[in-house]
């Protein structure tokens, strides 16, 4: 009689434990994801630093000027610049290794106080950049490497980005939010890409942490072939999953630029699974997807003019001799709830939270 009372009594545990921890995850995803998605109003930036240093000149050396993000991140500091009285000069990289080496030189010539490594590997040119170090040319950098902060190895005083790993993980927890915690998942990345492949494995974690969800397939495919692969593969995945393909998480927005014409095409998608989530990049046909329910519910983009002001404050800090800011800024979800707020309305992230207004009161600029 003893075990057989004692074993209903565990077994009622076990009922009630799960469904508890359950709970508490997505609550814990829902805090998150709430917060994310909120009006970035508020400043929570730095508030002291150096007064200006004039007559600075500066010289941002793009990955590529067709790129969307590295645009937006120019047309930030050339606003910072103008407002500080300082010359910058924009050579475009053009895409290509060889281009870029070859801008880097033409910057290092021209012996300007600094310059900003804009979205492309400094591993492909350390004899250049040690040699601008050698001539007292400062670095900084905006997604040189996946991690915001000082890149010791190439004497870059402080690269410019958004925690990857945080924009993944809100991401996922969107996804987890929106199903309820019973969301049935494909996740898209490239591992060419060191920080796709992590991202790819954060959202991948995370999704672990939802007892309901299921991670159906981790797929690696070239962002490079999204023209030609995904219509293709799009049909293949539908046939295979069916209506278990609810969500699909990849580490940028071009997956979807060619997934949402095949789902159209196989009366899928639209305002109904699955359901698209991007963690990154925010580009403008990301926006109007959204905006219009069509075949993406959200993307995580990053505030491309912030990130070029406070490129232009990094630099002033290093001209002072002067440690970096440290600011990171947080991942914010953009959904078809607040996709006209903190400047989509112009398709874009950029938070109104007075970020102009801010960097210039520490410099003592009006």
């Amino acid at each position: 009689m003893k075990h057989f009372w004692i074993l209903p009594g565990f077994t009622t545990l076990l009922l009630t434990t799960a469904p508890v921890w359950a709970d508490a995850y997505l609550d814990q995803a829902t805090a998150a994801v709430n917060k994310a998605t909120a009006s970035a109003s508020q400043w929570n930036g730095p508030t002291s630093g150096p007064r200006l240093l004039p007559n600075k000149k500066i010289i941002f050396i793009a990955s590529d000027m067709k790129n969307g993000g590295v645009q937006g991140v120019q047309q930030g500091l050339s606003e910072a610049a103008k407002a500080a009285g300082w010359q910058l000069e924009t050579l475009d990289g053009g895409g290509s290794v060889k281009d870029q080496l070859s801008s880097l030189n033409q910057a290092i010539a021209q012996k300007p106080d600094g310059i900003v490594i804009g979205g492309w590997n400094p591993n492909v040119a350390k004899i250049p950049l040690k040699k601008a170090i050698q001539q007292g040319i400062v670095l900084t950098a905006w997604h040189a490497v996946p991690e915001p902060g000082p890149i010791a190895k190439y004497d870059v005083f402080y690269n410019v980005t958004s925690d990857s790993n945080e924009v993944a993980r809100i991401a996922a927890q969107y996804a987890v939010v929106q199903s309820g915690g019973q969301a049935n998942v494909l996740i898209f990345t490239d591992s060419l890409y060191q920080i796709a492949l992590d991202k790819a494995n954060v959202m991948k974690e995370e999704i672990g942490k939802c007892r309901g969800c299921t991670v159906l397939e981790f797929i690696d495919t070239p962002l490079a072939d999204t023209a030609s692969r995904m219509p293709t593969m799009t049909f293949s995945l539908l046939q295979k999953y069916g209506d278990k393909f609810q969500y699909a998480l990849a580490i940028n927005d071009l997956y979807f630029d060619f997934m949402a014409p095949a789902l159209k095409t196989a009366g899928k998608g639209g305002s109904h699974a699955p359901y698209n989530i991007s963690a990154g990049d925010g580009s403008i046909s990301a926006y109007q997807r959204i905006r219009s329910g069509d075949s993406q519910s959200a993307t995580v983009p990053e505030p491309l003019k912030l990130h070029g002001w406070q490129l232009l404050d990094e630099f002033n800090r290093a001209f002072a001799k002067q440690p970096p800011s440290g600011y990171v800024t947080p991942a914010h979800l953009v959904t078809r709830d607040n996709v006209a707020s903190d400047g989509g309305a112009n398709n874009l992230y950029d938070p109104q939270n007075g970020y102009q207004g801010h960097y210039k009161a520490i410099w003592g600029v009006k």
